[in-house]
């Protein structure tokens, strides 16, 4: 087994579990063993937060330069250390090679330099006659990250949070744990002081329950399902501490019919597919004008069986292993009610691709004719699964968008951009791609109804890590 972390970093230390309760981290595309963490327990949680809470006073006390400088020291050795959370990345979820190098690891670098950027000019105090409004940070936070972009989520709550003077405990995936250990080590060599930011890892139901619950918390930032963000909501509940949540999304590409079909469906497609579909953000509904339906459909085939599935270490895989037996069974489980539900196939369908015969692949697959109301089309799948529903006119096509219990993203293609505006201004979502405009890691990110509340990335998501006091009277003559 290549990664041994089964200590925890707590208080400027790596020290044992309280317990010992080794567990076994697999590798998605060989099922063998990758490395071996710790599970904690409560009294880890309880240690976590005490070096927590003594930090808290003396960091929240620092300046913006002080805070700015140690994210640039953050930064210099993450560079550094870019290929060993690369492979980390590919070896615990497996992320193809040419992803992992990529935007997985390369999202960590991203907040990192967004953040600089922020602390430049960002303004914690605000006067108001005689008065002051100002932005103290939270508390004590406890972060607890996904599987799925385990660098990118990482990055962006624990980034934030050091911006605004928090103190942390940080509860990554048990599935892709490898890859915070790093972090962790980058911050210790960086100059973090004790007790700022601490690891634990664990399962949710233990180490995250503990941290939901715990009176010395101030606030959970969580990003998962959104059944777990329920339970993270109902446990924080008790001590009223602030709720940040990134859940789950089941996001409409919206196909006008004026939009170069080609280019549109080849980009949508190839986009669903990055990561295996595991992305919470993932264009999983391609909606598209009724009349020409077996237009896209070809052109959608065309696209998924010309995607390379395999070996994450090779550079000409795109589409690499979901990430456990549990996901496999559920996303094979997701193809089967498709297919059982009347929508058409189109390419892919259950069982591993050729040729595989070990592993958590799916076959990239492709479904057409798909009403809105088939749970292929309702509930979020997290593979590389694509349902495309047709549409009778521009109104149709922003009601089906609509129609969802998520909020997070959605996508427009049209050959014009004024049109394409005014259709993103009425879709219910955090954040609306038109015609496949890149990214930008210092607009927030974040969802409307059950994909969450709160917002990160960039300046949007250090305010989500402040508190605003008003100091009424402080300037009177």
């Amino acid at each position: 087994m290549a990664y041994d972390h089964r200590l925890f970093y707590i208080d400027g230390r790596w020290v044992p579990p309280a317990e010992p309760n080794d567990h076994t981290v697999i590798n998605p595309a060989t099922e063998a063993p990758a490395g071996v963490i710790s599970l904690g327990s409560a009294r880890d949680v309880d240690q976590a937060v005490a070096a927590a809470r003594s930090a808290f006073e003396p960091f929240a006390q620092t300046s913006r330069e002080e805070r700015r400088s140690l994210l640039e020291n953050i930064l210099a050795i993450y560079k550094r250390r870019y290929a060993d959370i690369a492979n980390a990345i590919r070896e615990e979820m497996g992320a193809p090679a040419k992803l992992a190098k990529g935007s997985q690891a390369g999202a960590g670098s991203g907040h990192l330099a967004a953040m600089i950027e922020v602390l430049k000019t960002f303004e914690f105090e605000e006067r108001r006659g005689n008065s002051r409004l100002v932005l103290e940070p939270v508390g004590v936070c406890a972060l607890i990250t996904p599987w799925n972009w385990p660098m990118n989520q990482v990055a962006a709550k624990v980034v934030p949070a050091l911006a605004a003077g928090c103190t942390m405990v940080l509860k990554p995936s048990e599935f892709s744990p490898f890859s915070a250990s790093i972090w962790a080590e980058i911050l210790d060599e960086a100059g973090v002081p004790p007790g700022v930011f601490n690891l634990v890892n664990g399962t949710g139901t233990v180490v995250g329950a503990a941290l939901a619950t715990h009176p010395d918390i101030d606030m959970v930032s969580f990003t998962g399902s959104t059944r777990a963000g329920i339970e993270v909501a109902r446990a924080a509940a008790a001590t009223v501490k602030r709720v940040h949540q990134e859940l789950g999304g089941k996001s409409p590409n919206i196909l006008l019919d004026d939009a170069d079909f080609e280019r549109a469906v080849k980009v949508s497609v190839l986009s669903l597919m990055q990561n295996t579909g595991q992305s919470c953000n993932a264009p999983t509904r391609l909606l598209v004008p009724a009349g020409r339906l077996a237009e896209v459909e070809a052109l959608a085939r065309k696209t998924a069986e010309s995607v390379v599935v395999g070996d994450p270490a090779s550079d000409e895989t795109a589409v690499g292993p979901v990430v456990s037996k549990i996901q496999f069974d559920r996303v094979e489980g997701y193809i089967a009610q498709g297919i059982a539900e009347g929508a058409r196939l189109v390419t892919g369908g259950e069982g591993r691709p050729a040729g595989l015969s070990k592993g958590y692949f799916v076959r990239p697959t492709i479904f057409s004719n798909v009403r809105n109301d088939m749970t292929i089309a309702r509930e979020e799948i997290f593979g590389p699964v694509l349902a495309i529903l047709p549409y009778r006119d521009e109104e149709d096509a922003v009601r089906i968008a609509n129609d969802t219990p998520y909020g997070l993203q959605a996508y427009i293609w049209s050959g014009d951009p004024a049109r394409a505006n005014r259709i993103g201004r009425r879709i219910r979502a955090g954040r609306v791609t038109i015609n496949g405009a890149p990214g930008d890691m210092s607009l927030p990110f974040g969802g409307f109804k059950r994909s969450g509340n709160g917002r990160e990335w960039g300046e949007y998501g250090l305010r989500d890590f402040l508190e605003v006091k008003a100091l009424i009277g402080s300037d009177a003559a």
